[in-house]
């Protein structure tokens, strides 16, 4: 009787080992993970949000983990299958996270210069081929990831409407970050690309580019600003908290690793407008 009970006590206590993590509470998990676009360096972009989490670990009384992806696809992945709860998207990226995780929620949006939106800008080597836009053709053309809306959608959508289909018309070459267009540019080893204009003028500021070496081409339209997201799973008072703490943020120390001036309320209407660009280009969302 003795080692029946004795058995039953391992059993019940190996069972309570094995269910212990399943069983966690990820509606209001004790840390908070924060992911940033990987659109910048890693490590200077996680050194840059230390205020942000500092900030964050005091409005929400948990830990908080600053994380940077390899890339979009991953970062769309990791909210897809909960490893973050938090995520500040490229407006293309929330898109296609939307499309595959349909419980995540955009609760705000970037603010600067008193505007929600953003553009992208096409730029081409100073001394290089491409005068103008319809140069282009037949050439190599530089984008960032595939997934970025303001370093690939917005800019291809662009070329498309004046008569340049990538794969036909020019060669798309993909180099991941926007700061890597920029320097292959300027440095000649593509004749013209596209990224985002505030990075760009950030790049410029900051005299990582020089702007003697590069030529603006053209300015896409209105791209919404980037949105800040969370997982639809979350406790109604965390999420509640959560919102508060970024719009209510103001601290221009934090609101600088942004590029923007505040944040503002969102929804995922807000973002049609990329949807539309997919149908201009015949994206298939769901596939890419």
């Amino acid at each position: 009787m003795k080692r029946r009970n004795f058995l039953a006590a391992v059993a019940t206590a190996a069972a309570m080992l094995v269910a212990g993590p399943v069983l966690a509470d990820k509606t209001n998990p004790d840390k908070l993970r924060v992911a940033l676009l990987p659109d910048e360096n890693a490590s200077t972009l996680i050194q840059n949000a230390q205020p942000l989490k500092k900030y964050l670990e005091a409005m929400l009384k948990k830990d908080v983990e600053i994380i940077v992806t390899t890339d979009y696809s991953s970062m769309i992945e990791a909210m897809r299958f909960g490893r973050i709860e938090v995520a500040y998207f490229g407006p293309f990226s929330y898109v296609l996270a939307k499309s595959r995780a349909t419980e995540i929620e955009p609760f705000a949006v970037g603010v600067e210069k008193g505007k929600p939106y953003y553009q992208s800008i096409l730029i081409a080597s100073a001394d290089g081929p491409v005068k103008e836009l319809a140069d282009i053709k037949g050439r190599a053309f530089a984008f960032g990831d595939q997934a970025s809306t303001s370093s690939h959608l917005a800019p291809r959508s662009h070329l498309a409407k004046n008569g340049l289909i990538g794969g036909t018309d020019y060669k798309p070459v993909h180099l991941g970050q926007h700061d890597a267009v920029a320097r292959a540019v300027a440095n000649g080893q593509v004749p013209a690309g596209a990224l985002s204009e505030q990075i760009f003028r950030s790049l410029v500021e900051t005299n990582r580019i020089d702007p003697t070496k590069v030529k603006q081409l053209a300015l896409s339209e209105n791209i919404p600003n980037y949105p800040m997201t969370l997982q639809g799973y979350l406790k109604p008072e965390l999420k509640e908290t959560i919102k508060k703490a970024f719009l209510e943020l103001k601290d221009p120390e934090i609101l600088k690793l942004f590029r923007i001036d505040g944040l503002a309320p969102a929804t995922d209407k807000d973002y049609d407008v990329l949807r539309d660009m997919a149908k201009i280009l015949n994206l298939d969302i769901e596939k890419l």
